[in-house]
């Protein structure tokens, strides 16, 4: 038996933990759990029990030992009654044993001990059934026969990532999960292509069956719950950002940010008929670089803003944003309700102001949130809904 093979051993012999009677499953009885579905899963790929020997894939000499203990131990086979459809507990030491059976104690002394413990029994790393689904489908993969119309995809989120167009950051919610999102997870990028419907599993959770493909070519038919698990538990899971999704708005900036300026909300105080007649809905929404109070200052000099003085509504603060970009993002959102009006400037010059807006302040607050999420660019706004619409809806 090589090195190697005892350290592989090793880890798998050291996780049964001290029993914990909380109520419920103690994490010990998981642990039990899921090295039974292990062995499990084992015997229906081969038809068969793991059996002993030096000639048998590691694994299987693993899953042979686990087997014994489990048959040898009478609150492992209480624990696991239930669950064994395929009659393992009843059988006898697992099949072909070596020709000189190593006993416990034997088998702790070539060990070098499991972690300083006398019982043999003791499995640690052995992951709950839900840890091992996950890692699972995230493993099971096949070839992508389509991967051809996918390919563009992933050249231009690469292109995008280094222009810093999109961005990579750590994974938090399962509502980033969705139809067109991109992932880091496993070392590969990932993209959602297909979403099923939502359902209700044994655990009551909503959850939705996946295609995903990714960047070597391959997919996988995974649940959601699996790809959130998977990306929690992967130290270098990341989401990738939408186009636009690298700015946070937020009062501070995270370590490494670049501030980029503010977007600013602001309402008129002109009495012109048309203005003074919409002043609760009209809303100027523009970006700058340096200081809002600085910007509106001189307000009533200024025909972008109407020539006279405004009260601010809203800012928030960008970071790592171009925001010419963003500004123009803005104003295609909210093209379908800008302003129609023309200002004369304070030397009689016809100006007509581009920035100004007849949108309610909540639905500008709903655009902030999806310029946040990202999910700002597959919407518009409709004037007669007075509500953000998906555009192919629009």
């Amino acid at each position: 038996m090589s090195d190697i093979d005892l350290d592989d051993l090793r880890a798998e012999l050291e996780d049964f933990a001290q029993p914990e009677k909380n109520g419920g499953r103690s994490p010990r009885e998981e642990r039990i759990m899921a090295g039974f579905e292990e062995i499990q899963r084992f015997v229906e790929k081969h038809g068969r029990a793991p059996q002993h020997g030096e000639d048998r894939d590691i694994f299987e000499r693993l899953y042979a030992v686990r087997l014994d203990r489990l048959r040898a131990l009478e609150e492992c086979r209480s624990l696991l009654a239930s669950l064994d459809h395929q009659g393992l507990l009843a059988g006898s030491e697992s099949a072909a044993p070596p020709e000189e059976p190593i006993d416990e104690d034997e088998l702790l002394a070539e060990l070098g001990g499991a972690a300083g413990s006398s019982d043999i029994t003791e499995l640690r790393h052995v992951r709950t059934a839900a840890d091992k689904r996950a890692a699972e489908e995230i493993a099971n993969r096949q070839k992508c026969e389509d991967f051809d119309r996918f390919k563009p995809l992933f050249e231009k989120v690469q292109k995008e990532i280094a222009s810093g167009i999109r961005q990579t950051r750590p994974f938090e919610l399962k509502a980033e999960i969705r139809p067109g999102s991109w992932f880091v997870v496993g070392g590969q990028k990932a993209y959602v292509a297909e979403m099923g419907d939502i359902f209700t599993n044994a655990q009551g959770k909503s959850d939705a069956r996946l295609r995903v493909i990714f960047d070597n070519g391959t997919e996988s038919n995974l649940l959601m719950r699996s790809l959130q698990r998977a990306l929690h538990k992967d130290d270098a899971g990341r989401r990738i950002t939408d186009p636009v999704a690298g700015p946070l708005f937020a009062s501070e900036s995270a370590e490494g940010d670049l501030a980029s300026g503010t977007i600013y909300v602001v309402r008129s105080k002109s009495d012109h008929p048309v203005i003074a007649a919409h002043r609760d809905v009209l809303h100027k929404i523009g970006v700058t670089g340096g200081d809002v109070e600085r910007r509106i200052a001189n307000a009533k000099l200024d025909p972008t803003f109407l020539m006279a003085d405004v009260e601010k509504v809203a800012t928030y603060e960008l970071y790592n944003i171009n925001r010419a970009k963003l500004e123009n993002l803005i104003h295609r959102v909210f093209g379908p309700a800008q302003l129609n009006i023309e200002i004369k400037d304070r030397f009689g010059n016809p100006v007509i102001p581009r920035e100004w807006f007849l949108v309610p302040r909540f639905v500008i607050d709903e655009a902030v949130d999806r310029i946040k999420d990202g999910t700002i660019t597959g919407y518009t706004y409709d004037p007669k809904e007075a509500a953000l619409v998906r555009v192919d809806k629009a």
